[in-house]
């Protein structure tokens, strides 16, 4: 099942990057300095700060997304708007994927645990976990509510610990300032095809919200529901032989990701999703200082039942047992393509209180709670279509699982030397992970019956950080930077063998301490040049799930690790930027060296999946990105944002295995790039294009799977899009859109979408 035109289709690519390279830099000259005319917009504050690349203080890269190239992106949920930046992937399956993880630079999108999310300062990363269940909780926030997103690139600021070694997401939503209503619809529609599926799948989002400011307060309430179908997300297969039960027809012969010769009997369905988000935003002035809480509750549902591809001689579909197919003897495996059902309420609370404690001293505190009311996954132990089927299953279930976390910082202008600018501040965070699994009789009603496997614990974080930003003069700026962290991990327990609890294991609680210096250092040689050199040490401590998870369910086993040390980087960044009336073009060098990198794998041989988070010694990335923000290019009404970055991710030491070394780390592609131009018709009317582009890479330590276009594999890709928008009057608009135009077939292990549809219309009042 290679794809025959992947040769060609990556030549093409290549060039289509190379040229648009070469022509944003000649074109760049044709700009001029008048604004683009644009609608008008609703009056709101936003509380974030812009760091600019002349600041001592930018330690790190940032790449910054206001409301105009907001409005440019095809964006049904948060995740969206992040997903043309530079050096970043977005692992989306659907549009309502709760396991959309994100991926910064040299850190893969199954590495959650190295970066992280705020929106208005709250949390959204989800460090209790990883890979497809380390997911930001997008959720818990609409799109329809952002105001400008900053991506900050690597831990080159003292303010952030070890979780940003591939970076920082702020996001920043719409305080309004005045009395306004504010309507939105969008409508979806999905083509997908391959295996033994072909359908179109369709969805929804509906996006409501008050805003208004009385006095010093300032209220917001909104709701969002998206309801939307995916195409199946996984593809069942079996290996050969056993005694047959009957003759049958419909198995897929195709190789699996490593060129295994397979067969495919069947799906896990169409997942059908709701998602509602309810969210109320309180904002307080009173003398100097300003007060935000945030309050967001998350009710979601999700429903797919399985598909068997296979029927007997009489034409009736298969759902279990061992067949022959022409000679071919395989299993289909009924619990594989059974039902699942997952209910999950969560509530995210935030304050944010932010004042002057004197004319050059400024203080923020940011307080935020993450609680799961209920995250509950029923799955039955057969289709419900099989003659065999019973109200059999098993539950899985998270118990008291949750965060805390406190932070204050103080702000020094002017710190007894001109131009010095002290941050000082402390910080504590809490998890706590409680996973349980049952048998159920009757697992639709979700019935509990005998506790077959339990897992949890807790993980604690103290940090206090400094950091001194100094601009010596207009063209030189330094800053110095120290973060002390103390972690503690304690009261982690897991079943020994997965078969009953009986046998739990309590693990001893562990400490440990860490200093992570930082250091950058900026010069303008020209007022439109800009080169700065950022070098930092960043420790990342495992996560609840990588050192107590164990447990086994029908298709899947994890086994814990309490003994996990924590990842050891170093990391630099070189900058090289140019500075133009209408933007800028950049130049990034980057590379990280990060020791006993935790890596999560899965091996597929037996007759279930088993997950072990194992430590690789070394992995040393190296990265260079060109990156082109530029408005009124080659013409005043064309603007442009086009990234493309090379990286290389080696595995260079690994005594427990040594064969790995050498191997490109996994799913880490080496080339990337992105592009979204939008052309103003007029003040009123837009047209935007869209590229997204990706070489392919391993989803294995052994880079054994080197099959294309196949479930499993880590495809490349090419996906275009566009958009078209325009505002009727003051108070309407309209937009549709199209993303992966070409309906291409990819995979990262799972299938990406297919071609994608969009309708939208807002109304303001």
């Amino acid at each position: 099942m290679i794809n025959k035109n992947s040769v060609f289709r990556k030549s093409l690519t290549i060039a289509v990057l190379l040229a648009l390279s070469m022509s944003t830099t000649v074109c760049v000259a044709a700009g001029t300095d008048t604004d683009i005319p644009s609608p008008e917009m609703d009056e709101l504050v936003v509380w974030g700060e812009q760091k600019e690349s002349e600041q001592a203080g930018y330690t790190s890269p940032v790449s910054s997304l206001n409301q105009d190239d907001l409005k440019s992106i095809n964006m049904a949920t948060t995740e969206d708007a992040v997903k043309y930046e530079p050096s970043i992937v977005i692992r989306r399956r659907f549009i309502g994927d709760s396991n959309g993880t994100l991926g910064l630079r040299g850190s893969n999108m199954f590495q959650t645990s190295r970066s992280m999310v705020f929106a208005d300062g709250v949390p959204l990363h989800y460090l209790l976990q990883s890979r497809w269940n380390g997911a930001p909780r997008w959720t818990m926030v609409s799109s329809s509510e952002i105001a400008k997103v900053d991506v900050v690139y690597g831990p080159f600021s003292a303010e952030y610990g070890g979780n940003a070694m591939g970076g920082v997401v702020l996001i920043e939503t719409k305080i309004p300032q005045k009395q306004e209503f504010h309507f939105d619809g969008m409508m979806f529609s999905q083509s997908f095809a391959d295996y033994g599926f072909d359908d179109t799948v369709n969805g929804y989002k509906g996006f409501m919200s008050y805003g208004d400011k009385i006095g010093d307060l300032s209220l917001y309430m909104s709701f969002n529901h998206l309801d939307n179908e995916s195409q199946p997300q996984i593809f069942r297969d079996s290996g050969f032989g056993g005694a047959p039960i009957t003759t049958v027809t419909g198995g897929i012969l195709g190789n699996n990701s490593v060129g295994t010769n397979r067969m495919f009997y069947g799906d896990t369905g169409v997942v059908d999703t709701v998602t509602d988000n309810y969210k109320v935003k309180l904002g307080y002035d009173f003398a100097n200082w300003s007060a935000l809480l945030n309050l967001a509750f998350e009710d979601r549902n999700s429903n797919n039942i399985g598909n068997s591809y296979v029927q007997d001689g009489s034409g009736n579909t298969v759902w279990s047992g061992t067949v022959d197919q022409a000679g071919d003897i395989f299993t289909i495996k009924g619990s594989n393509i059974g039902e699942t059902v997952q209910e999950r309420n969560s509530l995210n609370a935030g304050l944010r209180l932010r004042g002057d404690l004197s004319d050059s001293t400024q203080m923020e505190v940011n307080l935020s709670s993450f609680d799961v009311a209920k995250d509950e996954t029923r799955s039955s132990l057969l289709n419900p279509n099989d003659p065999l089927y019973t109200a059999a299953g098993k539950i899985t279930d998270f118990g008291d699982t949750g965060w805390q976390t406190a932070e204050a910082k103080w702000t020094i202008d002017d710190a007894g030397v001109d131009g010095l600018t002290v941050i000082a501040g402390v910080r504590h965070e809490a998890y706590k992970l409680s996973l349980n699994v049952y048998d159920s009789s009757d697992y639709a009603a979700g019935s509990k019956g005998a506790l077959l496997d339990s897992s949890g614990g807790e993980t604690s974080l103290t940090a206090a950080f400094t950091q001194l930003n100094w601009a010596l003069n207009e063209r030189w700026d330094t800053s110095f930077g120290l973060r002390y962290e103390s972690w503690e991990s304690s009261n982690g327990y897991y079943d020994q063998d997965g078969s009953a609890v009986t046998d739990l294991v309590y693990t001893p609680s562990r400490s440990e301490e860490q200093v992570s210096p930082k250091f950058s250092l900026g010069h303008k040689p020209a007022d439109d040049w800009i080169v700065r050199y950022s070098l930092a040490k960043a420790y990342r401590f495992p996560i609840v799930e990588e050192l107590y998870s164990q447990y086994e369910a029908y298709s899947a086993k994890s086994l814990a690790n309490p003994d996990l040390n924590p990842e050891n980087g170093l990391h630099h960044n070189l900058m090289l930027e140019h500075g133009l009336d209408n933007g800028y073009l950049r130049v990034n060098l980057y590379s990280e060296n990060i020791k006993d990198v935790i890596e999560s794998q899965t091996d597929t041989s037996g007759p279930v999946d088993v997950r072990t988070f194992v430590p690789v010694d070394e992995v040393r990335t190296t990265g260079l990105e060109f990156i082109a923000n530029v408005r009124k290019v080659l013409i005043d009404d064309l603007d442009i944002r086009f990234n493309v970055a090379y990286t290389d991710s080696e595995i260079i030491s690994n005594a427990a295995d040594p064969t790995i070394i050498g191997n490109r780390f996994p799913r880490m592609p080496e080339w990337r790039s992105n592009l979204l131009a939008t052309y103003h018709i007029s003040a009123l009317w837009n047209l935007s294009g869209s590229l997204q582009y990706a070489s392919n890479s391993f989803g294995r330590l052994d880079n054994t799977d080197t099959e294309e276009n196949v479930y499993g594999a880590q495809d490349s890709y090419t996906r275009l899009g566009m958009k078209t928008s325009y505002r009727i009057n003051k108070q309407s608009s309209i937009a549709f859109g199209i993303d992966n135009i070409t309906d291409e077939v990819a995979y990262v292990a799972h299938p990406w979408p297919g071609r994608t549809v969009y309708v939208t219309a807002s109304f303001d009042m």
